[in-house]
């Protein structure tokens, strides 16, 4: 299956099992914060077997970036990716996406949830249009947490943190229900961006709505 082929420059873990990838940018390849596009490798064999990932670079970088979450269990896409290194290269096909900025709010982004998002922050710091925004950010374990210090450094006291099977000195240590929306969010008249497994995105949709979010305030992949 045809694509854009595109050259690894660089590769990094920046979790125990999520991998940085610095690519090659075709010339004219354009996309808007929090879009990704379906990625396959460019291997016999592999071509046609396509996932999909978000750019997590600013749209104006001379290269493109990707932050994946491996899956050694499943045997898929990403084991295959967790082999790649510098001078491997990946076919990019159509960008999409729903999950674009609309104006300020709450993010809630689940474990590799938050790709969409880095992008979205990353031209918001750029342009000084980050006030009004919070991320609360739901991993596993504080080991889980991608681009810690970055997401500190650009949001500071507007990133909130909640674990779900370790307690964290600190911070939530449960999972996002009702009583935690209620005394984080406390407006529910704003936008709320969503992403994460589909059970997560799922239940934060049911219970803002019946706090009295309007459906349309929800942006989330469709």
């Amino acid at each position: 299956m045809s694509g854009q082929r595109v050259t690894i420059l660089k590769t990094e873990y920046v979790t125990l099992d999520v991998k940085r990838f610095v690519l090659t940018k075709p010339k004219g390849f354009r996309f808007i914060p929090g879009q990704g596009c379906m990625v396959s490798i460019d291997r016999d064999g592999s071509r046609d077997e396509q996932r999909a990932f978000t750019f997590t670079n600013l749209p104006s970088a001379r290269t493109l970036e990707l932050i994946v979450k491996i899956y050694p269990e499943h045997k898929g896409v990403t084991q295959q990716m967790a082999l790649l290194r510098k001078g491997d290269a990946l076919l990019l096909h159509e960008v999409f996406g729903t999950i674009t900025y609309k104006g300020p709010g709450f993010f809630f982004a689940g474990g590799a949830g938050i790709t969409p998002f880095l992008a979205i922050f990353r031209q918001l710091h750029k342009e000084g249009r980050l006030k009004g925004n919070t991320l609360v950010y739901s991993n596993k374990s504080a080991g889980d947490v991608i681009m810690e210090e970055e997401l500190t450094a650009m949001l500071g006291r507007n990133f909130l943190k909640t674990f779900t099977r370790q307690g964290v000195i600190g911070f939530r240590d449960r999972r996002i229900d009702k009583d935690t929306l209620i005394t984080l969010v406390q407006d529910f008249d704003q936008h709320f961006y969503l992403c994460g497994p589909p059970e997560f995105v799922g239940d934060l949709q049911r219970m803002l709505v019946e706090l009295g979010a309007s459906p349309e305030s929800l942006v989330f992949e469709a």
